[in-house]
């Protein structure tokens, strides 16, 4: 009895150091996330086995390797590593319906599993943005939608005009048919003005499955708008005799027709010296009689815009120099230069004498200037007078009177008195006078 006794003893103490040993040994997994169409790695792994043997089962708990023998004839996966502490297999081109929990067993008393979830990332479709009609005339209320199936989970679509985000967006999401995927659209709703036109509108589709490298649809903009117009002048101060040329920059989609131009309500006064090439008004010397409004109209299919300009004609500065010269009390010459726009006019000798205060290319009147040529000749002719006079003077004429006539030759003055035609010995004085 003792003998029996011991050997239980004996037996029950190999169990529990059996029981202790096999506590130390559980499977260790990790979760896998692919994308469809990739390869998943399932690994497990032991850190104290005593060659206890290692399985990979599927969701449907079919065995798919049992230590490095294939149970299931699935040419996409292989074993990749088999050991008494590792079982590590490779599923390829991984499909949705493999999504699912994997379970690596243990084959211990009990046996011990340790599961891993394997999940496939539906990789969105190339997005498509509809509801875009060209071209769009401003003002019109515009409406797009960006739309994208096939992504799990549901992608986020983003909407950005020449990359600037817009907020206020409308977003639906949609499971598709398999139960698995989504499909995903977002509208845009804005009113396009003229700043609108050639604008890239992106619509952009960011999913974990893409790796950072988000999926875009674009479309660019075509707006119709009527011509805006402006009237560009080639000088700020437009002076008398200057030329001037007026731009009338019109822009507009379509473009403008050539443009009109008018003034004052009519047409052109003066078309020889009104000259328009193109968008151009070329006013080749400019007078008093072009001051008033100028107008600049331009038309395409969508309208018509127009913009004016008043032009003020303003007179050119000029500075007068006149030089008299007399040089003696017996002949009088004055000479006067008068600068006129680079020509002048000189009396008795002329001096060539150049205006420096004159501007090239000035060839309109000037009533100032005329004024002051009136004054000088009128000063020169006053003066030429006061000369002359004080002349005929100075060199008055030398004649004899009828009292001396006869007596040029007597020897003295008693006998030129009695030899004088006329005389009477006691005839009054007879006195001189000198006009």
């Amino acid at each position: 009895m003792i003998w029996k006794r011991s050997a239980v003893l004996r037996f029950y103490s190999v169990c529990g150091l059996l029981l202790q040993g096999s506590q130390g040994q559980f499977p260790l997994t990790q979760n896998v996330t692919v994308v469809e169409g990739g390869t998943a790695i399932l690994t497990c792994r032991v850190d104290q086995n005593d060659n206890t043997s290692l399985q990979w089962s599927n969701p449907a708990q079919q065995t798919l390797y049992f230590d490095d023998k294939k149970a299931l004839r699935d040419n996409r996966i292989e074993l990749v590593r088999a050991s008494w502490h590792e079982l590590s297999i490779s599923v390829s081109d991984v499909s949705l319906s493999d999504e699912g929990q994997y379970t690596c067993s243990l084959f211990t008393m009990p046996v011990k599993t340790s599961k891993a979830y394997l999940t496939v990332l539906g990789v969105p479709e190339k997005p498509q943005i509809s509801g875009f009609s060209s071209p769009v005339m401003e003002g019109d209320l515009m409406q797009l939608t960006c739309k994208t199936s096939g992504s799990k989970p549901a992608a986020d679509i983003r909407w950005f005009k020449n990359d600037k985000e817009i907020k206020d967006v409308k977003y639906l999401k949609e499971e598709d048919a398999n139960r698995k995927t989504f499909t995903v659209s977002s509208t845009l709703d804005f009113r396009v003005d003229r700043s609108d036109d050639g604008v890239a509108v992106i619509c952009r589709v960011d999913h974990e499955s893409l790796n950072a490298t988000p999926q875009v649809a674009m479309q660019v903009l075509e707006i119709h708008y009527t011509p805006s117009v402006k009237i560009i002048p080639s000088t700020p101060f437009p002076q008398e005799g200057q030329p001037l040329i007026l731009t009338c920059e019109s822009k507009g989609k379509p473009l403008p027709e050539p443009v009109l131009w008018t003034k004052d309500g009519g047409e052109l006064p003066d078309p020889d010296r009104m000259v328009v090439s193109g968008r151009e008004l070329n006013i080749l010397f400019l007078n008093k009689t072009d001051n008033g409004t100028y107008r600049c109209e331009a038309t395409n299919t969508i309208g018509q815009s127009s913009a004016e300009y008043v032009l003020i004609v303003h007179d050119v500065p000029n500075t007068l120099l006149p030089t008299t010269i007399i040089p003696s009390l017996t002949t009088a010459t004055v000479t006067t230069t008068v600068a006129i726009t680079a020509s002048q006019t000189t009396s008795a000798t002329s001096s060539n004498i150049r205006d420096p205060n004159a501007l090239a290319g000035q060839t309109g009147p000037d009533h100032a200037l005329i004024g002051g040529i009136v004054a000088v000749v009128v000063f020169v002719t006053l003066c030429s007078i006061f000369l002359l006079g004080r002349y005929l003077a100075r060199h008055k004429g030398t004649y004899l009177t009828n009292e001396a006539k006869g007596a040029e030759d007597a020897p003295d003055a008693d006998t030129a008195i009695i030899n004088a035609e006329g005389s009477q010995v006691n005839a009054e004085e007879k006195k001189e006078y000198f006009i």
